[in-house]
């Protein structure tokens, strides 16, 4: 009973595919009602009519995270239409690749960091600065083992999930006592951007389970961090990598 959503708003960034997807309804399921934000409103609405469809309430909202003003707007969408956010998921992310050190654009790379830092940022500090002032909550980033890993090629993406990490922590610190906050690192899922690298037997073998991980397995910790399950958990990142050493 304690990973028991009934009751609960959760809201999720990049929410209405991959990883994102799974833990809207895996929340759905535990009795939350669930924002879903992504830039493409059609998708939304679509993983909208799948948790309605499971007896839960749905508010699908186009937002662009990098957008410093579309989290303003995604915050406050959210409380005037559900009056509170308990539960807030950072999951919206991208992880381009550039052909070399010198050919990263300073496009790009401020893409990388807007998305993957700075729009969780401004998301966790207005919501987590209302979840204070109310019943408190519980916020969820999302980080990468790219973090924990550093390879030349994901210099920009592993830097901002470093990032992600350290404001973890920090946030937690702030927050406390009455918001939680907590980091999921994920290892390779075979989502719909893990293209590159899915036919990758070498790599597939090199993971301690030597298999890659299926996006429903993410929701198991997932729901430990939104719940009571983990109430006496914060500041602390949770690497789900399948045993990516």
């Amino acid at each position: 009973m304690k990973f028991d959503l009934s009751n609960k708003i959760a809201l999720v960034t990049g929410g209405s595919r991959g990883l994102g997807r799974e833990m809207v309804l895996g929340f759905a399921r535990a009795g939350a009602d669930v924002v879903i934000a992504s830039r493409k409103l059609e998708a939304c609405e679509a993983v909208a009519r799948e948790v309605e469809a499971l007896g839960r309430r749905a508010l699908p909202i186009a937002a662009h995270v990098g957008h410093w003003e579309d989290n303003d707007k995604l915050a406050e969408a959210a409380y005037k239409h559900f009056g509170r956010v308990d539960i807030l998921v950072n999951n919206a992310g991208m992880s381009p690749l550039a052909p070399s050190l010198t050919e990263t654009t300073e496009a790009l790379f401020d893409k990388v960091i807007d998305i993957n830092f700075k729009g969780p940022f401004r998301l966790s500090s207005l919501v987590g600065e209302r979840m204070v002032a109310g019943e408190g909550g519980a916020i969820i980033n999302l980080s990468s083992t790219a973090a924990f890993v550093p390879m030349p090629h994901t210099i920009p993406y592993g830097g901002a999930k470093a990032a992600i990490n350290v404001m973890t922590m920090a946030l937690a610190k702030a927050f406390a006592p009455k918001v939680r906050v907590n980091c999921i690192a994920p290892g390779p899922f075979l989502t719909d951007v893990s293209t590159v690298w899915r036919e990758n037997k070498q790599y597939e073998q090199s993971l301690g389970l030597q298999r890659f991980g299926k996006p429903e397995e993410i929701v198991g910790t997932a729901l430990y961090l939104a719940s009571d399950a983990s109430s006496f958990t914060t500041g602390q990142t949770i690497r789900v990598d399948g045993g990516t050493w």
